[in-house]
């Protein structure tokens, strides 16, 4: 048996996606290298096909790492990709892989360009809606929520029992030692400002945090915004400072542990998500979280956050001025935080994909049903 792992992502901006095949990656090489695999997979030939772009991904033992291909981008999966996985069993963990490819996983992490083609432009929506159809009829789907099941099940037409749910985590930040420099650099008194991390794309909704911010009126309690812009792609986004607003712009990961670690809570007020791991990483740091009442985010956070209607900034100012009122974290919130962490882990993630390879019959072309 022989199994290759598209390495695409390696070559692309990070993101929550690219995160997810990483540490997938790297939890499924630790199940391979100590033998904690289904027996059947342990003897399997792993490779992981990357792009001649594609950053390192270090530390792995048993998954051999090999650069393909002369291509990039979409070109590289449906060519050199699929050409350097023939005979092989696939696995795509980032929204994309070869069409043709018929022995093959592929993990859709959300179905936005189905439900919010406002988030795109048409360039984007075109190609990445037809992909999503292809992979339906070719390939076996996977996600990383219950609701993101649902939806894809829904707008490509496929049974949601046949599509496997392998969920993201947090416990990434384990290996991250906060670099505390950052609060000073950026003039913050230690649990005196509400964090922003994301991109400046239109789901992510930080306008909406930021009006939120600026009806607050607090300027004691600033409200930082981390991230990059996406906007030639998304449309939409800021990059100007404001009153009561530092926009601190793409930070080490050192660096936003350390300001999750002293923040008020971290604001998450996005419009769609597949799932949600920034509002996981604040409580690995027993940060507040304030979450957007988007589906996925509840099922992911259940009771360790409080909720706010995503487009409504007054009631997120509301919560805010509630947090500031209540202080720091108690105890009790601290608890439930530490439940939900104990629901998700790489390696219990990984461990649902390799059982689920394990049991694909590549002769039913992975056991897919359409309805």
């Amino acid at each position: 048996m022989r199994f290759s792992i598209n390495g695409r992502f390696l070559s692309q901006s990070l993101t929550g996606v690219q995160r997810y095949a990483a540490e997938i990656v790297k939890a499924m090489d630790h199940l391979l290298a100590s033998k904690s695999a289904p027996s059947q997979l342990l003897d399997a030939d792993w490779q992981m096909l990357t792009p001649p772009d594609a950053q390192k991904l270090p530390g792995l033992r048993r998954i051999q790492v090999k650069q393909v291909g002369t291509l990039q981008g979409h070109a590289w999966d449906q060519i050199d990709l699929a050409r350097a996985a023939a005979g092989t069993r696939l696995v795509s963990l980032a929204n994309s892989g070869p069409v043709f490819h018929r022995n093959h996983l592929v993990v859709l992490h959300d179905a936005q360009v189905f439900r919010r083609p406002d988030f795109f432009s048409w360039r984007y929506l075109a190609l990445h809606r037809t992909l999503g159809h292809l992979l339906a009829r070719r390939a076996t789907i996977a996600t990383v929520s219950a609701f993101s099941r649902n939806e894809l099940a829904e707008v490509l037409s496929l049974d949601p029992a046949s599509i496997p749910v392998i969920p993201n985590s947090a416990e990434h930040f384990a290996t991250v030692d906060p670099d505390f420099s950052i609060i000073e650099t950026l003039r913050l008194a230690p649990h005196q400002f509400f964090l922003f991390v994301g991109s400046m794309t239109k789901n992510k909704n930080v306008e909406t945090a930021i009006r939120a911010a600026e009806r607050l009126g607090r300027a004691d309690f600033p409200l930082v915004v981390v991230g990059g812009d996406n906007s030639k792609v998304f449309g939409g986004g800021t990059s100007e400072s404001r009153n009561g607003i530092i926009i601190a712009g793409r930070l080490k990961d050192e660096e936003i542990a350390a300001l999750f670690a002293r923040a008020a809570a971290f604001v998450f007020p996005s419009l769609y998500e597949g799932f949600g791991i920034p509002p996981l990483e604040a409580m690995y740091f027993a940060c507040p979280v304030i979450a957007s009442s988007a589906p996925a985010i509840r099922e992911t956070c259940a009771d360790a956050a409080v909720y706010f209607d995503p487009l409504d900034a007054g009631e997120l100012s509301t919560r805010m001025r509630e947090r500031i009122d209540l202080g720091r974290i108690s105890t009790v919130e601290q608890e439930r935080q530490r439940q939900r962490l104990a629901t998700y882990s790489w390696a219990k993630s990984a461990a649902i994909m390799l059982e689920f390879l394990a049991k694909l019959n590549p002769e039913t072309e992975g056991g897919r049903s359409i309805r």
